[in-house]
């Protein structure tokens, strides 16, 4: 995310609960997938479940660009 964008979580993350969940929801993916970044070697199956999280990563930040767009606007 860009610094305008990290700039406004900071600043409603705590009044919004909706914000509040998406972004820890997207950090704990983040997590998740940086774990199986550290492997080696990844199984077929570890390799599918990766792209899943990688695809609601993605859907969750979309979600985040959403929630602050109207903050945007005001």
């Amino acid at each position: 995310m860009e610094q305008a964008e990290e700039l406004l979580i900071q600043k409603h993350v705590h009044q919004d609960v909706e914000l509040r969940q998406t972004v820890q929801e997207h950090k704990n993916l983040e997590s998740e997938i940086e774990n199986y970044n550290r492997r080696i070697y990844l199984t077929p199956e570890e390799e599918v479940e990766k792209k899943k999280l990688q695809k609601k990563k993605l859907q969750k930040k979309e979600q985040i660009y959403k929630i602050l767009s109207k903050y945007q606007e005001g």
